[in-house]
């Protein structure tokens, strides 16, 4: 896939591998728009990146985002459901349903509003990708250990993402799973080895590398070798 004036929107996309993906898009000469929920555009985005305030979990806000890609550049091309967030290990019994219940409405229903708004638009096209920012979390064999709300909620979205890929033959459906990143989505419970965690920059790019392939993995790890 060419990604020169491609228009690519990135939900989460003003930190963590998020911002890494606007930047890497950028340099291939991609046009990028990111939405977040922050009440202000950052001032760390590259002044090229349209920002837009949206919710994941309010799939009118994000209806909006693909109102004003359709209206600024006719097209959309690529979108990538990347928001997400993650809890604190714990064992269920000690769980905060309450943050159980937010993290599913980002990582599960924030993704699939995001597929919802941006697969309309591609239908009428005949032609789009979506990209879908999963986790190894989803292909772990062995038990997720105190990580099980977060392990579910990417097992839900793994399961979602392969039956919309068979609905669907004119739009591109990715599924990237990353291992894990150093990224602030840990905030002030950073695992012990995080250190040893991937950059986000180097995982950025592999995606691009993937998406500029004559034909893409469908099903994208990236793991540290």
């Amino acid at each position: 896939m060419q990604l020169k004036d491609k228009t690519v929107v990135i939900t989460g996309g003003t930190k963590g591998l998020g911002k890494s993906m606007a930047d890497s898009f950028l340099e291939n000469d991609a046009q990028v728009v990111v939405c977040s929920r922050e009440e202000t555009r950052p001032q760390d985005l590259d002044e090229r990146i349209i920002w837009l305030k949206a919710d994941v979990t309010k799939e009118e806000e994000l209806q909006k985002v693909v109102d004003f890609v359709k209206e600024k550049f006719g097209k959309l091309d690529i979108w990538i459901n990347n928001a997400g967030i993650w809890m604190a290990r714990d064992f269920v019994e000690n769980f905060d349903m309450k943050k159980v219940r937010e993290m599913f409405d980002v990582n599960v229903f924030g993704l699939m509003n995001g597929t919802r708004v941006a697969i309309r638009l591609m239908k009428k096209q005949g032609s789009g990708t979506i990209l879908n920012i999963i986790s190894d979390a989803a292909l772990i064999k062995k038990p997720h250990i105190s990580a099980s709300a977060y392990g579910a909620s990417k097992y839900a979205v793994n399961g979602f993402t392969s039956a919309i890929r068979g609905e669907n033959e004119d739009i591109s459906i990715f599924s990237v799973y990353p291992g894990a990143m150093k990224t602030d989505i840990f905030e002030n419970n950073k695992p012990a080895n995080f250190d040893n965690f991937m950059d986000p920059n180097f995982v950025a790019q592999k995606i691009i590398e993937n998406l500029k392939k004559d034909i893409p993995e469908e099903e994208f790890i990236i793991i540290k070798r």
